[in-house]
């Protein structure tokens, strides 16, 4: 009984992604009533509930490391089907990826550029936060992802990318009117412009500038939820913000950006997590990620008040 029967882990994992146990019956071609079944019985086997019978369904946190399961088991026959010649229909190797949306701004479409396409290989990237993206490898949803938590998820592999460095910059126009004083007054008052309300950037920054873990950015807020909207809106002078370095640097030589702290730079550590898995492409893609993390991220350097990366607060010549 310690055993998961193949067909209801397949089962649960169609639930899921089709969302009803109807859609779930269609795309296996098998009736409602089996694919219900098939759950209950697993949650029987588990003695775990594993389904939110919401619309639509969920996983539950059991039921999340069973559709991981699931993912890596049909990823790892899809690997094996094609290294012994066997067709199967299902076409191009298909890897899920998540990934922040500055990363992808930046230098990681030219990273997936590089990824040799013999056999072929595809790309499902999920944008978001690099805070966040490890809940979608906990669910199952992706094979790996760009993340700044150092932690692996359960079943999961990591390896550090390198530091993205985020500079603080306003429009020549806007520092002259709002930043005029001392910047630690100032940018706790100042028009912010903020990603999303997942982002705790400009907070971070204000609460390293101040020495003050209670307070934050101005409560004047505008919310751009692109990275290239999130450069212009701070170039328009709406606010104040924290730039990817590869997009702010040639704005603050043209003249169009200030730099309001030149030697107070965010660095963020990006980490690559993926399945542990034995998968030719995804190793493949994650090489060829690493590689060229190595050539546009900046490379962490002793703290030598501390062992460990170079902290967001940190002075620093940018």
């Amino acid at each position: 009984m310690d055993e998961l029967p193949l067909d209801q882990v397949r089962t649960l994992l169609a639930v899921v992604d089709e969302g009803t146990f109807d859609a779930a019956a269609a795309a296996l071609h098998v009736t409602p009533s089996a694919v219900s079944q098939r759950v209950k019985a697993l949650e029987q086997r588990t003695g775990r509930v594993l389904l939110m019978r919401t619309k639509p369904v969920r996983a539950t946190e059991s039921g999340e490391v069973v559709v991981r399961f699931a993912r890596q088991l049909a990823r790892l026959e899809r690997d094996a089907r094609a290294e012994l010649g066997m067709a199967d229909g299902t076409g191009p190797v298909r890897l899920s990826i998540a990934v922040n949306a500055d990363s992808l701004a930046t230098w990681f479409l030219p990273a997936l550029a590089r990824v040799p396409q013999d056999p072929p290989v595809c790309v499902e990237l999920h944008r978001e936060d690099e805070s966040h993206t490890t809940a979608l490898l906990r669910e199952g949803q992706v094979m790996a992802a760009v993340t700044s938590s150092p932690d692996p998820v359960a079943g999961c592999s990591v390896r550090m990318l390198g530091l993205v460095r985020y500079l603080p910059v306003a429009s020549p126009a806007f520092a002259a009117r709002y930043l005029t004083g001392e910047p630690e007054r100032d940018l706790r008052e100042a028009p912010t412009i903020v990603f999303d309300r997942k982002d705790d950037h400009q907070d971070a920054f204000v609460r390293a500038l101040t020495g003050d873990a209670a307070i934050g950015a101005g409560p004047v807020r505008h919310y751009i939820p692109t990275s290239e909207g999130f450069r212009d809106a701070v170039v328009a002078g709406l606010g104040w913000g924290l730039v990817p370095e590869q997009q702010s640097r040639p704005l603050v030589r043209t003249g169009q950006l200030v730099l309001l702290e030149p030697l107070r730079p965010m660095d963020v550590p990006l980490y690559w997590q993926q399945w542990r898995l034995d998968s030719p492409a995804l190793s493949t893609v994650a090489e060829v990620i690493w590689a060229a993390a190595r050539e546009s991220l900046r490379t962490p350097r002793p703290d030598p008040d501390r062992s460990g990366l170079i902290r967001p607060d940190r002075q620093d010549t940018p």
